[in-house]
């Protein structure tokens, strides 16, 4: 007998081993890009999860944005495992009714026009990086220009690395693919001087309608729809990087969808993972109208993009969000939330930005860090994103009660001088 098999989880530890021992043996093999872990977790039901030492924790970020559906949703379990042992894996070079089904579905819920293609990936930075190669065939050395926003986070591979603002992650890894460009944020002066000069040798631009790791800001109105004017002017792609906003996350499938963020544009190539498969790793790139007709054969792969179970778990999450109406909550109990943060009565919360359940509670000093290491030790998971800034993402199945509870916290918590 293997002593690498893994035991069968059983009870709310799942082991006898400790919490330090873990972060021990964690220390000894686990690449230190992460730190330290802050809990072992060992177990998950709904808006919960447990510790190895058994504590529950209320989860208000959801793995950063990615479990919807919650911890163990007993459709979303059934049906991977059911896909599982039937079908688990074959190559791209055949195809499965799930991998189709999926690419059908995503398609008819991004409203996507004729000749629109999808792109399966296992991460948002594969479909971002695939987004990049697009732009590089889009016109080629004639259009060696990419755009992309101050604030931006599209991946660490080394093409959604050059697109992400941030020079800590940036620096050590230079050079970087050249020619991507970095304009303010939510700038519409800086945007239409960019096209102003040169505007025929730019690609694409690359922008999140909500930006996530920047501290939750969306964009201001009338900024997309302003885009989609310049990039169709000048020939080039408008891609929107909905990793973190899309699938719900806002209350739409898409957070362009909403009329003050996109202005009814369509971009020409959306990213998706995160939610995508309710906590099952799947990424997407979908290219709609012509831009679907760009990638030629062979000039992209994945081997294990869109393989059935992983498109079981993705056609699942959106039958699950579907059936339940869960968008509506999203936009329901999110509006609630932000106003109950913002008017919690303590004077450490400035306010609260964001949409549907993609929200940053704003502090008035910076002391996000150890506001979540307060919050962890009381009961709830949530994000120091900035350090006047928690993000919180929670599951769609979050309840008001549950978001009532970590009002209840903010509204008492206080900071060590």
């Amino acid at each position: 007998m293997s002593e690498h098999l893994p035991a069968v989880p059983t009870g709310a530890t799942g082991t006898e081993v400790t919490s330090e021992r873990w972060q021990e043996r964690y220390s000894r093999t686990i690449a230190d890009t992460f730190g330290p872990p802050q809990r072992i977790l060992v177990r998950g039901e709904g808006a919960h999860v447990w510790d190895a030492e058994g504590k529950r924790y209320l989860d208000l970020l959801a793995g950063i944005a990615v479990n919807v559906l919650g911890h163990a949703h007993p459709t979303l379990t059934s049906m991977i495992s059911a896909q599982l042992g039937t079908l688990g894996h074959v190559s791209n070079f055949f195809g499965t009714p799930q991998q189709i089904g999926l690419a059908e579905a995503l398609l008819d819920l991004l409203r996507a026009p004729d000749g629109s293609k999808v792109f399966f990936t296992n991460s948002g930075t594969e479909a971002n990086e695939a987004a990049f190669k697009l732009a590089r065939l889009n016109g080629g050395a004639a259009r060696p220009r990419i755009l992309a926003l101050e604030g931006a986070f599209h991946g660490r591979s080394m093409g959604a690395l050059a697109l992400t603002h941030k020079a800590a992650y940036r620096e050590p890894f230079e050079p970087l693919p050249g020619g991507v460009e970095f304009l303010p944020f939510g700038d519409t002066a800086a945007l239409e001087a960019a096209f102003a000069d040169g505007g025929e040798r730019v690609a694409a631009l690359f922008v999140e309608p909500v930006q996530g790791e920047a501290g939750v800001r969306p964009l201001p109105p009338g900024y997309f729809a302003r885009a989609r004017e310049l990039t169709t002017a000048h020939g080039a792609l408008l891609v929107a990087d909905e990793v973190q906003s899309g699938m719900g996350r806002t209350g739409e499938w898409l957070a362009v969808h909403h009329e003050h963020l996109g202005g009814g544009a369509m971009p020409d190539v959306v990213t998706l993972a995160k939610g995508l498969g309710g906590g099952f790793p799947i990424g997407a790139m979908l290219a709609l109208g012509p831009a679907g007709q760009i990638f030629g054969r062979g000039q992209h792969g994945s081997t294990f993009g869109g393989n059935p179970v992983a498109a079981m778990a993705a056609l699942t999450t959106i039958g699950v969000i579907e059936r339940d109406g869960l968008l509506a909550h999203v936009r329901t109990l999110g509006e609630r939330l932000r106003a109950d943060l913002a008017g919690c009565g303590n004077a450490l919360v400035a306010g609260a930005r964001g949409e549907g359940l993609l929200i940053a509670v704003e502090l008035t000093a910076d002391v996000a860090p150890a506001v979540q290491a307060a919050a962890l030790d009381a009961g709830f998971i949530v994000n120091a994103v900035t350090p006047n800034a928690l993000r919180l993402a929670p599951p769609y199945i979050l309840t008001a009660d549950q978001a009532t509870s970590f009002v209840d916290f903010l509204a008492t918590v206080e900071v060590p001088a």
